[in-house]
């Protein structure tokens, strides 16, 4: 699926005009009862009702329940048992092994998901399989921003990044994403992108600087592994 980019910016052009229109102080006032409603334990629904004839979103609804409740992340991520499908695993252990050596500590990847897509089967699926051929894993989680992405890249000084994003959402996710580590100075990081992704997007990406797109197309794990591998390889960088 292709997302035609003007019905995001039609999409962002009507909730402004809306917001212009609409009695500010009426909407904060508002939301401010929903708050305390929310706060104090009591039932929220006729402050939610009374936000919503004020003109509220259902982004600033929620966000006031984010506030007073926290936000809830799914129980994500990679578990510490090892897999018992270690098929050609030796040759990728190997490799990591010497490129960790050329690193000088071990080959840190960071997988992540960026927006809000919650499939993560597929991300964890990649984690599994780098951890048991021996590189560091960072994994970050599903809905993610790209600025978190980038922050976490940074803390955990890490040589590649690996994003699956599954909706739909690859161009202006990715384009950020690479925008930030150019202003950060890190674009010296390889980045790689799975996901449902049109042949076309992935040339758009691959402009963009991403050095790997994987599709459904592209399920061999182990193959995926060794150009983690390549393209942590500082010899391979310098000769790209």
């Amino acid at each position: 699926m292709t997302v035609d980019p003007g019905v995001e910016a039609d999409q962002i052009d009507r909730l402004n005009a809306w917001r212009e229109a609409r009695d500010e102080a009426a909407v904060q006032g508002a939301l401010a009862d929903l708050r305390a409603a929310a706060t104090e334990g009591r039932n929220i629904m006729p402050a939610s009702i009374a936000a919503a004839k004020a003109g509220a979103t259902t982004g600033e609804w929620s966000g006031v329940m984010r506030a007073v409740h926290g936000q809830y992340r799914g129980p994500t991520g990679v578990s510490k048992s090892v897999s018992n499908k270690t098929e050609g695993l030796d040759d990728i252990r190997a490799a990591v092994d010497a490129v960790s050596d050329s690193l000088g500590r071990r080959l840190k990847f960071l997988v992540g998901k960026p927006g809000l897509d919650g499939h993560s089967n597929g991300a964890e699926q990649i984690a599994f399989r780098a951890r048991d051929c021996g590189m560091d894993i960072s994994y970050e989680g599903i809905r993610l921003t790209p600025a978190e992405i980038i922050e976490a890249a940074k803390t955990e000084e890490v040589h590649v990044i690996g994003l699956s994003i599954l909706s739909g959402s690859h161009i202006p996710l990715i384009r950020e994403v690479m925008d930030r580590l150019r202003a950060e100075g890190m674009d010296h990081i390889p980045v790689l992108v799975g996901g449902i992704i049109p042949d076309e997007d992935a040339q758009t990406l691959l402009g963009y600087g991403v050095a790997r797109v994987y599709t459904p197309k592209d399920f061999e794990l182990n193959r995926i592994m060794m150009d983690i591998v390549a393209c942590a390889d500082p010899e391979s960088i310098a000769a790209e």
